[in-house]
């Protein structure tokens, strides 16, 4: 049949934006350049037979809460989530660890000086999280609730560094608010990094953070499962390189950067919504290390072996120096480091006896400098002998990523910087963010609000301005 609308690109909001606008009872056809849907979200056999990684996105709290993700059936298209013990683990040096619990009360009071601290922060965001995230993660709008999106955006627009100083005391709740900051890869004297990290420690507090029973893969077969449910097309193996070998439709949808949208549709826009594109900001990349693993990684701290996530930096300060570092172009030694070992809770992901880990660290903007080195020193800083259960190694540097996926630009998995001015300005200062001056092309990346992160909301709010267009 005829498509209603064409969907280029099977990421998380590709495919989101293609199931809302099926479910609106549009005919929805989508394609995709690999042979697996999914973008950012496919996993594979990197290192040895039988051991599964994701290939970027890991970690999925943002699924649970986003408004349309959660409300779609997709236990029913095969999708479990695996929950850790905990959800976080920080290590410090002496063999401490802070550790992010799913009970704000057990964290608060694991924090000792700074109970009451944290619990007057995320209380009221915790308590109402739906209503929360259902603002957060919107384009720019009339809030619904004003008075709790006041309580989290005053805090929000302070840098971390000032943020994690003024209210807190301890070295461990600092450095744990410092870790989750450091997500938005800005420095943590520049505002809004405080956002990034009151987010991400409301979504522990409040619905986990899960991984996929088998690997990130098997959230965007869910997805592509219910589509074709819907009656939605997929089509694999096939790389669009311009919107003029796409058959007609009534809207084309983007899932890409604002780069490879000029490179889609350069043609059909107008000079000055070109520039605009080409003047996009992107930010720093990362390099990435998957393990295999003889065993689980022999950490100091006991409590490290009950999370799912890790975050290896070290103190407040040298969480800031290292983003510092790359801020400046720089390659930290000492870099923070995101590390996984989701197969300690999913057997599915390596054989019997075996694990599998990944690790990634930030690094400037297209860099070809392997990491290696720099980050298993930081493992091997609170996991002393870690090389020792190393079976086999994958990496890719941030000029990699971008040979693997044109979307990550330089390496970048945000979709752009995430600072004040291109939170919302995402990829034009413009009061539709989602529209092009091409009444049928579309950008419903996560380049446009609320950027980053496998939510599907960018997909969704692109299919709710492409339907009231064409009511």
């Amino acid at each position: 049949m005829t498509p209603d609308a064409i969907v280029i690109g099977a990421g998380p909001n590709g495919l989101a934006a293609a199931i809302a606008l099926a479910q609106a009872g549009l005919q929805v056809r989508v394609y995709e350049a690999q042979a697996e849907i999914g973008g950012g979200l496919r996993s594979a056999e990197l290192t040895l037979p039988g051991f599964t990684h994701d290939f970027c996105s890991a970690v999925h709290p943002l699924a649970l809460a986003s408004p349309f993700l959660r409300a779609l059936p997709l236990a029913d298209h095969g999708l479990e989530w695996v929950q850790p013990p905990l959800p976080l683990a920080h290590p410090l040096d002496g063999g401490r660890a802070a550790t992010l619990q799913r009970s704000l009360a057990a964290t608060a009071a694991s924090l000792g000086q700074d109970e009451k601290s944290w619990r007057r922060l995320f209380d009221p965001l915790v308590r109402q999280h739906d209503a929360l995230f259902n603002e957060v993660l919107a384009p720019l709008h009339r809030p619904q609730r004003p008075l709790l999106l006041a309580r989290f955006g005053l805090p929000a627009l302070l840098p971390a560094a000032t943020l994690a100083r003024h209210l807190l005391r301890s070295e461990e709740a600092r450095a744990l608010l410092a870790g989750n900051a450091a997500h938005g890869i800005l420095p943590l004297e520049r505002s809004p990094s405080s956002a990034f990290g009151l987010v991400l420690v409301a979504l522990a507090h409040s619905v986990g953070w899960p991984s996929p029973r088998g690997g990130a893969q098997a959230l965007a077969n869910a997805l592509g499962s219910l589509l074709r449910s819907l009656g939605g097309e997929i089509c694999t193996d096939h790389e669009v390189t311009t919107l003029d070998e796409l058959p007609q439709a009534r809207a084309f949808l983007c899932d890409v950067s604002p780069r490879q949208l000029l490179r889609l549709a350069g043609e059909r826009l107008p000079p000055r919504y070109r520039h605009a594109l080409a003047r996009y900001r992107y930010g720093p990349g990362v390099f990435k290390i998957d393990y295999a693993l003889a065993a689980p990684i022999p950490w100091a701290a006991a409590q490290c072996r009950q999370a799912g996530t890790l975050h290896l930096g070290g103190s407040i300060d040298d969480i800031a120096a290292a983003l510092r570092a790359v801020r400046r172009g720089q390659v930290s030694e000492r870099p923070f480091v995101l590390l996984g070992q989701q197969s300690l809770f999913d057997d599915a992901r390596a054989p019997e006896g075996q694990h599998s880990a990944w690790a990634y660290c930030h690094v400037p903007h297209g860099s070809p400098v392997d990491m290696t080195p720099h980050v298993e020193a930081q493992i091997e800083r609170f996991a002393p002998g870690f090389r020792e259960v190393v079976l086999a190694r994958h990496s890719l540097t941030a000029a990699q990523l971008q040979s693997h996926n044109p979307n990550l630009v330089g390496g970048d998995i945000g979709g752009g910087v995430q600072d004040l001015t291109q939170q919302f300005a995402r990829p034009v200062n413009a009061l539709r963010p989602y529209a092009t001056p091409a009444p049928d092309i579309w950008l419903c990346s996560s380049s446009t609000p609320p950027g980053a992160g496998v939510h599907g909301m960018c997909g969704w709010h692109a299919a709710q301005a492409v339907l009231g267009a064409l009511a």
